[in-house]
């Protein structure tokens, strides 16, 4: 069975790959340099990290890893990347379609799939309205997002991220420097974890606290004296986040990130309902760091007060925080954490589960 896995890569992450892949040309280059970086590693199927001759794994949003691809197999210049994302399944003669991206490839991209496909499978676990139409499957890990899914016509299944085998060096390490961090967005659709991250970010008097913030465009403009009042407010950081914060991180570098921590905080977006266990949630645990994060529906592997923590309020956060590292049970806890994602989430696993659903 021959599978192609399209995936994509966000704004933010763009400058990290453009500097790692400075100066490497060739598409197979390119794309070793991202799959070594380990960035989504969660998500991408076990052939394709392996290099299996069977799988076929692109980008089809990043211009210069398809451009190149484009180039070494005799396409033309003015080629989309819908037209390039096409060829390449063609070449490849791909069996199943798995695809991250159904936001730019969605159901007019389907429809352009040659006969040889026979499944087609798309990943979404964030609302908006999408067409699904041609897709055999729509797969994601949360109810909620299913539901929706559903009301829009879609047929849906469970599907999990995994456990990356490569933070199993960074569980390793139990001597961390870093009491607390966080990572993610800051923006407007963050009201709930802004009060989250203010609250934590208080124990900075304390403990070493650690934003790494990617932060909306407009947050440099909300922090001057024109974003003290109306609507740029909502992406203003309250001096003390400010105090802790840190640039972004992402792939090798937030894998180093999470080895120095004893406790990772993850708070969900506003837009999340009730449903938890997003990535972060997978990456902090497989890391071996504590995972504290709000209460809501979580994977039966995810138990409060034994493999992770939960609070309720924002106020609780810290509360739950201070009494973990003052007791030292975030070192068991993470390292349970650690195990239970290794043993219920590992790639084998997951890619037995796509096989299931195929």
């Amino acid at each position: 069975m021959r599978i192609f896995q399209n995936s994509g890569i966000s704004t933010s992450y763009r400058a990290r790959l453009t500097g790692l892949t400075e100066g490497v040309r060739g598409f197979e280059r390119q794309r070793e340099v991202f799959l070594n970086d380990r960035y989504g590693a969660s998500h991408i199927l076990l052939p394709a990290l392996a290099g299996s001759p069977e799988a076929f794994f692109t980008n089809g949003d990043d211009e210069s890893l398809q451009r190149a691809w484009a180039i070494e197999n005799g396409l033309g210049e003015d080629a989309s990347l819908a037209d390039i994302l096409l060829a390449q399944i063609e070449h490849h003669k791909s069996d199943i379609f798995y695809n991250l991206d159904p936001f730019r490839y969605d159901g007019s991209f389907v429809r352009r799939l040659p006969g040889h496909v026979k499944r087609k499978i798309a990943w979404r676990a964030a609302p908006g309205r999408i067409d699904f139409s041609g897709y055999d499957l729509v797969v994601c890990n949360f109810p909620s997002m299913r539901r929706l899914w559903e009301e829009q016509g879609a047929k849906t299944a469970q599907f999990f991220p995994a456990h990356d085998p490569e933070l199993d060096a960074v569980a390793a390490n139990r001597s961390r420097d870093v009491d607390v961090l966080f990572f993610g967005g800051y923006s407007r659709h963050h009201q709930r974890r802004r009060q989250i991250l203010e609250t934590v970010a208080r124990l900075s008097d304390r403990r070493k606290v650690v934003f790494h913030l990617d932060l909306s465009r407009y947050t440099p403009l909300a922090e001057t004296p024109l974003g003290w009042f109306g609507p740029l407010r909502a992406v203003r950081r309250p001096r003390m986040i400010r105090a802790v914060s840190a640039p972004p991180v992402f792939g090798r570098a937030m894998y180093a990130e999470l080895g120095r921590a004893k406790v990772v905080v993850n708070a969900s977006i506003d837009m999340a309902g009730p449903d938890r266990g997003n990535m972060r949630c997978f990456e902090t645990m497989g890391a071996g760091a504590l995972l504290i994060s709000d209460a809501g529906n979580y994977p039966a592997p995810m138990r409060n007060g034994e493999t992770m923590v939960v609070y309720d309020q924002p106020q609780e956060a810290s509360k739950a925080i201070e009494r973990r590292l003052d007791d030292g049970s975030w070192d068991r806890i993470g390292w349970a954490g650690n195990r239970v994602i290794r043993e219920e989430y590992s790639k084998k696993h997951q890619f037995e589960r796509f096989l299931q659903l195929v």
